[in-house]
């Protein structure tokens, strides 16, 4: 693909989206002959078919199913590389891409960004929350994010971890249901509730649903959801139960409570880079996770 030209995959991703060469042509504001011998040049040079035409419309092959994501990935890198290269230009000392977990979006993401504007005033964060750990794993060893904040175990030999904090996953209900009302909760006691869950790529759910087993029963999952935002409001509406971290700190949703549980289960939060890519900026963005304001309001 050496010879294959930025220019030519937007032509691509344009036809491919709008499965037909007039309507592509008109929204990159060109004219449809040249449009169809970029894309055919496209092809030759790439050695495949990419396209199905008919007089109607256009069809993608497979080879054209894989360039397109690929297409996408690659392009959208390329937008936000130029970005960079223009705050730095505009005399920002640097920009990092950081990445942060369902929870530790709402409770320290605000504290961190604050920090770096404190110390750091030069650098610019471009910021990726509410993502799993297993996203952040592979956005880390590709370098799309340059440091995350994510909740191990992680299956990567590529990461360095620096480890903040431990948690207890903390049981939250419907307002509504029977255990609502009761104080201290034990793990079995939830044997034949419906649970909402976190993917199950997720720490967290891993960690939960081994917790479930150790005392008899595995959880069945009902529902789940990236976000925690959404699998509160899932259990807000009555769907089921759910274990999440911290919880309690950060949502005031209406319909639903909060119980500790005995022997909780507890998950790590950890910062993460890839080794061996520690530039001066980062590592002075990492000393800011050992700051009092990278911890403050923290749970005890």
């Amino acid at each position: 693909m050496d010879d294959v030209e930025v220019r030519q995959m937007r032509y691509f991703i344009a036809v491919a989206e709008e499965k037909h060469f007039g309507r592509a042509a008109q929204r990159l504001h060109m004219a449809q002959p040249p449009l169809s011998q970029q894309i055919k040049q496209l092809e030759e040079q790439l050695g495949t078919q990419l396209l199905i035409r008919t007089t109607r419309k256009v069809d993608l092959t497979a080879a054209g199913e894989l360039l397109l994501g690929r297409a996408r990935l690659l392009l959208a890198e390329i937008d936000k590389l130029a970005q960079d290269v223009k705050l730095v230009g505009q005399g920002a000392s640097g920009v990092l891409r950081v990445g942060f977990s369902g929870t530790a979006t709402y409770r320290l993401m605000p504290t961190i960004v604050q920090a770096a504007r404190r110390h750091m005033p030069g650098l610019r964060l471009n910021v990726q929350g509410e993502m799993l750990t297993p996203e952040m794993e592979n956005a880390l060893e590709e370098q799309r994010v340059d440091v995350a904040v994510l909740r191990p175990p992680i299956r990567s030999n590529q990461l360095s971890l620096k480890f903040l904090e431990k948690d207890e996953l903390i049981l939250a209900l419907p307002e509504d249901h029977e255990l609502a009302s009761c104080g201290l909760l034990d793990l079995a006691e939830l044997a034949q509730e419906p649970f909402i869950a976190y993917p199950l790529s997720s720490a967290v759910n891993v960690i939960s649903t081994d917790a479930c087993r150790q005392v008899g029963f595995s959880p069945r999952i009902v529902q789940e959801a990236k976000e925690t935002s959404t699998l509160l409001s899932f259990v807000a509406a009555g769907m089921g139960v759910a274990l999440v971290p911290t919880a309690r700190s950060m949502f005031a949703l209406q319909g639903i409570v909060f119980h500790q549980l005995r022997n909780a289960p507890e998950v790590d939060l950890a910062v993460a880079w890839k080794s061996g890519n520690e530039t001066v900026l980062l590592r002075k963005f990492l000393a800011l996770f050992d700051t009092p304001a990278s911890t403050e309001g923290n749970p005890a």
